[in-house]
């Protein structure tokens, strides 16, 4: 189980729940037009009549669509020095060199990581939703169905900033999990928790909806719906199903003292999950609308002038009260100010954070969405256009790494005392791209990238997004020529 370094009151831990590796897919598109979901409810039976609450069906018909998912990251190699810790001793002795013999270069291969957890048939032909956390970083994906037949599984996209990822299996006729209405569960109301705890397959959990729209920390976007359902390691990516059988939530996280559970899970609501999981299929990335504020709870804010000794009377004790308007943004075109508080958004009552980023989770940029605000007490209504974080409503697409031409490895430790660095990637191979337009060469060494040091090539690639993600999608690069000559590139990314 994959574990937060973010720590709770005593030691209490906020937990995955899964044991998988981490990390993020993703994949380019030309297609421009809307997805369309590739879902839709279907009708299911009610609850036992009488005030009975019968369960059994639910589990019978919802256990066959959620899958067990294995997976394993491929150890990386890599070169290390050593030093032989009795050369110093017995070189001089023997007259083999002794001291001052050169350290050697090996190479190290790490080992190979494995990880299970559980993901949720959404479709016949086989596509599957599960969590960020369970698959962005597998090397190889294994999926076993409940009647034991296996398949192996490709990634279609991830998205880090809800922890959902869709995956995708070759089969036929499968079977699948209705999608209900997460905006409709009502606190109290009955759930099941089906997925793969502990490697046991199959398993079902009953509990009730403890809350809704929790905030967590952990995610981007998050409204969680918190449940008293038992989930623990291997649950992350299973179904959190309402008493009809509908899909409701995705399994994610749990609120331990031990990293199992002792209390409440946490699952990511299907209001937050079509929308991402659609704009996966179409465009391999999430069409991601921002309003462009930044603030708290009314409620927090409250306290904290309270705190202060300072008296405030905002018109309404719920709500988001907004601290910061951002440049270039929908917000700052509508005439929303810092100190305003916004209650309603797209005729959805906002009376928290999680809230609000729920209801704006569910549009793409582009999207025109009425906002009601609070400016001294006084009721406001505008209507906004959503854009996407360039301050664009053009489709966002990733960046094909492929484009730019050059494959990196870090810089040896012969490269860091020849050029006196510490740090830094070696263009290892170079073709026609963006880098050898811009002067790069093979043996050219980066040094950094947005005024981020380039460690490995992680960083690179994590910059490379950033930027994309940025308004001005622009590359800076800090670079070494093969001879040692300081040199600057400029990457525009629009090109």
């Amino acid at each position: 189980m994959k574990q937060t370094t973010k720590m709770w009151i005593g030691m209490t831990i906020l937990a995955f729940a899964s044991s998988a590796v981490t990390g993020a897919v993703v994949k380019k598109t030309t297609t421009n037009e809307a997805p369309t979901p590739i879902f839709a409810p279907s009708p299911v039976a009610a609850a036992a009549p009488g005030g009975l609450v019968d369960l059994t069906a639910a589990a019978e018909s919802s256990v066959n669509a959620v899958v067990y998912i294995k997976v394993t990251q491929t150890g990386k190699t890599q070169r290390v020095t050593v030093q032989d810790p009795f050369s110093d001793f017995f070189g001089d002795f023997f007259g083999f060199g002794g001291r001052g013999q050169q350290p050697q270069q090996r190479e190290y291969k790490a080992p190979d990581r494995h990880g299970a957890g559980s993901g949720v048939i959404i479709s016949s032909d086989g596509y599957i939703v599960t969590n960020n956390h369970v698959v962005g970083e597998a090397d190889q994906i294994e999926v076993k169905l409940n009647d034991n037949r296996e398949f192996k599984g490709r990634i279609i996209g991830c998205d880090a900033t809800t922890d959902l990822a869709l995956i995708k299996i070759d089969g036929k006729d499968l079977p699948t999990i209705p999608i209900g209405n997460s905006d409709e569960l009502k606190l109290g109301q009955w759930v099941l928790a089906v997925g793969n705890p502990f490697n046991l397959t199959s398993t079902v959990t009953a509990g009730i909806v403890s809350a809704k729209a929790r905030t967590l920390g952990a995610n981007g976007i998050e409204s969680f719906i918190q449940t008293d359902a038992a989930i623990n390691a291997g649950n992350s990516g299973g179904a959190l199903v309402n008493e009809k059988g509908e899909l409701v939530g995705i399994n994610a996280m749990l609120y331990s003292q031990t990293g199992s559970y002792s209390g409440y899970g946490f699952a990511i609501p299907t209001s937050i999950m079509n929308k991402v999981v659609a704009d996966l299929k179409v465009y391999g990335t999430v069409q991601r609308a921002v309003l462009g504020v930044g603030g708290q709870d009314v409620s927090n804010y409250i306290d904290n002038e309270k705190a202060k000794g300072n008296d405030v009377d905002l018109g309404t004790v719920t709500g988001v009260y907004i601290e910061k308007i951002y440049d270039t943004s929908a917000a700052e075109d509508a005439g929303l100010e810092k100190g305003d508080v916004i209650t309603e958004f797209d005729g959805k009552q906002v009376k928290k954070m999680s809230e609000l980023q729920e209801a704006i989770a569910q549009h793409r940029p582009g999207d025109k969405v009425t906002i009601k605000y609070l400016r001294n007490k006084k009721s406001h209504t505008e209507t906004v256009t959503l854009r996407n974080s360039q301050g664009t409503t053009k489709v966002m697409e990733e960046v094909d790494l492929d484009q730019l031409g050059v494959q990196l490895k870090p810089v040896s430790d012969e490269e860091k005392n020849t050029m006196n660095i510490t740090y830094g990637l070696t263009v290892n191979a170079i073709r026609n791209g963006k880098m050898k337009t811009a002067g790069a060469t093979k043996g050219t060494i980066i040094l950094q990238v947005n005024d981020q040091k380039m460690n490995a090539v992680e960083d690179w690639e994590e910059a490379v997004k950033s930027a994309n993600q940025s308004t001005d999608r622009t590359l800076w690069i800090k670079a070494l020529t093969p001879s040692g000559r300081k040199v600057s590139y400029v990457i525009d990314l629009n090109e």
